[in-house]
Parts: C-alpha cells; sequence; structure tokens
C-alpha cells in the first residue's frame, strides 16, 4: 500500500490525513505547529520533524496549506524548515490541495518535472464537517494518467473527483468558485443589513432567502451563521476568503478581463480584516453593517 506523507494539518489537512489512516494507509505527518500532529499521532500517523522528513520514502504527498508563500515554504524550504521536494523520491507524485496561484502551481509542476516527480494541482472544496467525514471534493489538474494512478488514494478522503485538465486548471477553476462564493455571501450581509434596517422580521425572512432564487449554497451555509452573530467554530476564515480573491483579481487581470463586482466584494473582506476579524469565520463580514 502507498505510504503518504500530509504536510498542513489544519481544518482540511487534518481531516485528510485522518480519513487516509482510517483507509489503512501508512501516514507521516508534519505541521509547523507539532501540537496538531497529536490527535493523528493517536491514530497511527508518524510525526516528521520537517516537510523533508515526511516526504522521504512517501508514494504520494499531500500538501494543504494557506497560500502561495507558505506553499513555496513546505516544498522548498524556508531556512528553518527544510523542503519536501529535497525529500521526494522520483516517481512520487505531488498532490496540492491548497488555493493557489495557476503561475506558482505551474512552476511547482515544473520543479518537481526535474526531481522525476508528478503533480497533481487538486484544490478543494467542503467545509470542516467534510473533511471530517471524508466527504470534500477536488478539482483536479494534471496528467490524467497519474490522476488515475492516484485515484484510489484520493477517494479514499472524498466524495467528488473532478478531472479538468492541464495543470493549473484544478487551481483555476478553485480561485473562479470562490472568487463567486465571496460575493454571494458579501450580497447575503448586505441584504441582512437591509432587512433588518427596514425592520422586517429576521426569524421570517431569513428562510425565505435560503429557500428562494438568492438562496445560493454558500447563502444557505452563512445566512444563518450571520442571523446568529455566530462565527467561531470556523469553516473558512475571513483571511484565507478575501486572499482568494485577490488571486482572482490577480488572475482577472492576467487574462484580460475587467470584473467589477469582484473588487468591490474584496473592499468588504478587506474592511472587515481591518476591523480584527482575520481568524474568524468568513460570515463576520455581515458585522460591518452593524
Amino acid at each position: 500500500m502507498e505510504r503518504i506523507a500530509v504536510l498542513g494539518l489544519g481544518i482540511m489537512g487534518g481531516g485528510i490525513a485522518a480519513n487516509l489512516l482510517k483507509a489503512g494507509y501508512p501516514v507521516a505527518v508534519w505541521n509547523r505547529t507539532a501540537s496538531k500532529a497529536e490527535p493523528l499521532i493517536a491514530l497511527g500517523a508518524s510525526a516528521a520533524a520537517t516537510p523533508r522528513a515526511a516526504a522521504d520514502g512517501a508514494d504520494v504527498i499531500i500538501a494543504c496549506v494557506g497560500d502561495d508563500l507558505a506553499s513555496r515554504a513546505v516544498w522548498l524550504g524556508d531556512g528553518a524548515t527544510a523542503g519536501a521536494l529535497a525529500g521526494a523520491k522520483p516517481g512520487a507524485v505531488l498532490i496540492e490541495t491548497s488555493t493557489l496561484t495557476p503561475d506558482w502551481v505551474r512552476e511547482l509542476a515544473a520543479l518537481a518535472a526535474d526531481k522525476g516527480c508528478d503533480l497533481l494541482d487538486a484544490p478543494m472544496f467542503g467545509s470542516r464537517e467534510a473533511a471530517a467525514t471524508g466527504q470534500i471534493s477536488l478539482a483536479v489538474g494534471g496528467d490524467q494518467a497519474v490522476f488515475e494512478r492516484v485515484k484510489p488514494v484520493l477517494e479514499s478522503f472524498t466524495r467528488k473527483l473532478m478531472y479538468l485538465g492541464k495543470t493549473g486548471t484544478g487551481a483555476t477553476y478553485k480561485l473562479i468558485n470562490n472568487m463567486m462564493a465571496a460575493i454571494h455571501a458579501a450580497c447575503a450581509a448586505e441584504g441582512l443589513a437591509l432587512a433588518e434596517a427596514a425592520g422586517l422580521d429576521i426569524a421570517a425572512v431569513a428562510p425565505l432567502i435560503m429557500e428562494g432564487p438568492a438562496g445560493s449554497r454558500m447563502v444557505q451555509m452563512k445566512l444563518p451563521r450571520m442571523v446568529e452573530r455566530r462565527y467561531d467554530e470556523t469553516d473558512f476564515s475571513l483571511k484565507w476568503m478575501e486572499k482568494d480573491v485577490v488571486y482572482a483579481l490577480r488572475l482577472a487581470e492576467q487574462v484580460g478581463v475587467a470584473l467589477t463586482v469582484a473588487p468591490a466584494a474584496r473592499a468588504l473582506y478587506r474592511r472587515a480584516l481591518e476591523k480584527g476579524f482575520s481568524d474568524e469565520d468568513m460570515a463576520v463580514v455581515a458585522e460591518l453593517f452593524r
């Protein structure tokens, strides 16, 4: 059975590692805050001191971190820790489940090829609960034969796999998806604020919004949190959503698309960051209007 390394044990990475262990795979884990590995060690994982040590001998190396900078540090090292790519053996498959820029994904794929390794960009879709129960989805870019080869590993912690094409397509789609989700949540925050200010009965109106044409999946997920002002036990923190919109805006500029709604949404998230809501659930953007 393939040996797996999981780098990054936040909400999503921890869930991936736990489900791989439940499926019987031998798993080595690394996280910058070492204490996050303890629940996984209890399930049978081995802990590594550096990403390179975790990757040593692994057939599949999965990373789940916050942004391009963290991904570079995990794969290439940052002076304090040794990068995973240096420890990857020829033939290993690198799987980036983080939400990253397509430019960095393609650069990493080229670096992996120089080592005789393959890269799949496979960003995730799903919540804390989905990660814990093995119900996330992946949008996958890269060589299709490599994707087929590691599909059994991916299926052990996913509900749905979507192969989109060449390297970078997974990352590109994820940015577009998250940009749209950010807009939906920002719109829900504004609609809720207007309903409250106009004196509507929110207990009556909120279900109508969620059941009606404006009730996208994102609105259904975030509007109850906004109504209840419940922003702890984060599913997706404000800082990461703002980052994803920034990456999407950068992509739009590169391909020559002049976006108008996304910059406005990004401005709202930026204002919420400036109020200190960085680590709270992204639904906290509703507090800008209260």
